[in-house]
């Protein structure tokens, strides 16, 4: 079953996604090197209660924190640390989700900071290119993999222009969100078009590519939470939560 929004609830998502957009801006902000990614960690947790939402991660199956905080070969679920303390040139991705009034916002950004490279440069924006390419499938009456396959799409296009190769993450994705984070349906960031369940004007679903400098294999680290790239090689992940209307998608996790 996928969850059927009114417009009315999906307004209540816009007003969660705001939380969300505010608080990754203030991440953004402070990310700088010298900052611990527990005190970015900090930053965003107080956005979102002075917002009067809650934390969506913070508890969540035991996560500790209120945001992952992903850094350099780290792909997704980084868990914060006053240990982990950012350094110039480090690529650092953080996804962030807050509910108000029992509705769901969940988003994720790839930071730098200070120099970069041209690769770490490429690879974000090749992610971020995917997300939007998937954002514009979320059409009534497309198919769930005309996302995936826009997605991926997208990322071989990127490879071509880049001159390089980039690894799908493929044991991770997107999925429906709405009264709870994780919802059905999951969507691959791969796969060819026409398949899965129609997309019908109500559905929200969360896009968040994963892209790699090398191979596609993870692993997940000991502490139960953090996936890394099993070659070392860099990693970026951007995220919207995206309503399926009339008018076509409706980024809910966009900046005001």
């Amino acid at each position: 079953m996928i969850e059927i929004k009114s417009p009315g609830e999906l307004d209540a998502m816009r007003a969660a996604g705001l939380v969300v957009a505010k608080s990754l801006a203030a991440v953004a902000a402070a990310a700088r090197a010298g900052v611990s990614t527990a005190e970015l960690d900090e930053i965003a947790e107080q956005t979102i209660r002075d917002a009067g939402a809650v934390p969506s991660f913070k508890g969540y199956h035991g996560f500790p924190a209120s945001i992952c905080a992903s850094v350099n070969e780290q792909i997704v679920h980084g868990i914060p640390s006053k240990s982990q303390v950012l350094a110039d040139g480090d690529l650092i991705s953080v996804d962030c989700g807050a509910i108000l009034d029992d509705w769901h916002g969940d988003s994720a950004v790839t930071l730098f900071v200070g120099t970069i490279s041209d690769a770490d440069q490429a690879l974000s924006d090749a992610t971020k290119a995917s997300m939007l390419a998937g954002i514009e499938a979320i059409r009534p009456g497309n198919r769930l993999t005309d996302i995936s396959h826009a997605v991926e799409t997208s990322v071989h296009s990127s490879e071509r222009a880049d001159g390089r190769t980039y690894g799908i993450v493929r044991e991770y994705g997107g999925h429906g969100i709405g009264s709870s984070m994780h919802m059905d349906p999951f969507l691959p960031n791969y796969g060819k078009p026409g398949k899965g369940p129609r997309l019908r004007v109500g559905m929200a679903i969360a896009i968040e590519p994963m892209l790699t400098l090398g191979a596609e294999e993870t692993v997940e680290l000991e502490d139960g939470w953090t996936v890394v790239t099993a070659d070392g090689s860099r990693a970026a992940h951007w995220e919207h939560t995206v309503a399926v209307t009339d008018d076509g998608p409706w980024v809910l996790t966009a900046p005001e």
